[in-house]
């Protein structure tokens, strides 16, 4: 009987060592198999947009972003014109995801009655596994025209042109927190006297999820030519809220800034934070998607 306990003890020893090693096995493959694989990083942003400024995020093939972006006039207006909500300016957008890294939009604004046309490419995308890259890089160029009937101002077609282009620079930390750096220039064709066409600019924001569906987001662009007023503006700042619910993003804020193209938003920033001259606004986006599904 004792042999019989002892030779039970050595096999569930041997078949404990041999589970062990299989385990260990197994988890040796899986880690090479995970090292062997690129983990591209997602939903560094929950929209195209942190809040005035485009972010790092770009609709994939065959999707519509479809967004509504409403501007309040100045809460410091006073009560007879409801502080601010009585006017109001508005911003329709289409942008469509041509591939997964390409996307091409189109805007209409009631500000200048403006419309312009942009592009925005991934040139690298945030990552791990079999190859690390720590930030996620993408170009955005905007073109916008004035179609305001201003003769006194803009005397031809090209006066009434301006130019953008952007680097997005952008991190995720964790699933609560990411951070964008934004390198800026503007360049517009004709501005007003003592007023200057080439901005520099530098923008930081950043997103932190706090609930669920609900996001924390800021945002403010420094041009050291906009500080030192030579361009009778000031520097943009907002803090909004991210609500996601379901196919759509509300983002609810506050801005000095009443414009909503990229040019405007940098160079022709009108409100004083620091006297009150801010701006209630929100965006809604709703995604489409087309093709057919695999």
């Amino acid at each position: 009987m004792r042999n019989l306990l002892k030779s039970a003890f050595v096999i569930l020893l041997l078949c404990s060592f041999g589970q062990i090693k299989a385990q260990d096995d197994l988890l040796n493959s899986l880690d090479k198999e995970v090292s062997d694989t690129i983990i591209y990083t997602a939903y560094t942003f929950k929209s195209t947009h942190i809040i005035n400024g485009q972010s790092v995020e770009n609709m994939k093939t065959n999707q519509l972003d479809f967004r509504i972006n409403h501007r309040f006039s100045p809460i410091n207006s006073g009560a007879y014109e409801l502080f601010g909500l009585d006017n109001a300016s508005i911003n329709f957008s289409l942008d469509y995801g041509i591939t997964d890294k390409l996307m091409l939009g189109i805007r209409r604004g009631t500000e200048n009655k403006t419309y312009d046309g942009s592009v925005k490419y991934v040139l690298f995308q945030q990552c791990s596994g079999k190859r690390n890259f720590p930030v996620s890089i993408s170009y955005f160029g905007d073109m916008s025209i004035i179609t305001w009937k201003d003769t006194s101002t803009y005397h031809t077609f090209k006066d009434r042109l301006a130019y953008t282009h952007q680097l997005l620079i952008a991190r995720k930390f964790n699933e609560k927190l990411s951070l964008q750096l934004t390198p800026s220039f503007v360049h517009r064709n004709n501005v007003q006297y003592n007023n200057i066409n080439d901005i520099y600019a530098v923008g930081f924001g950043g997103r932190y999820k706090f609930v669920r569906r609900v996001a924390l987001t800021w945002e403010y662009f420094y041009s050291p030519q906009v500080a030192a007023n030579k361009t009778h503006s000031f520097n943009p700042v907002a803090l909004g809220f991210d609500i996601e619910t379901g196919g759509h993003v509300f983002q609810l804020f506050v801005s000095n800034s009443r414009e909503m193209v990229e040019n405007g938003v940098i160079a022709n920033t009108q409100g004083d934070f620091r006297n009150g001259g801010l701006f209630l606004g929100f965006n809604i986006s709703r995604v489409f998607s087309f093709g057919r599904k695999e």
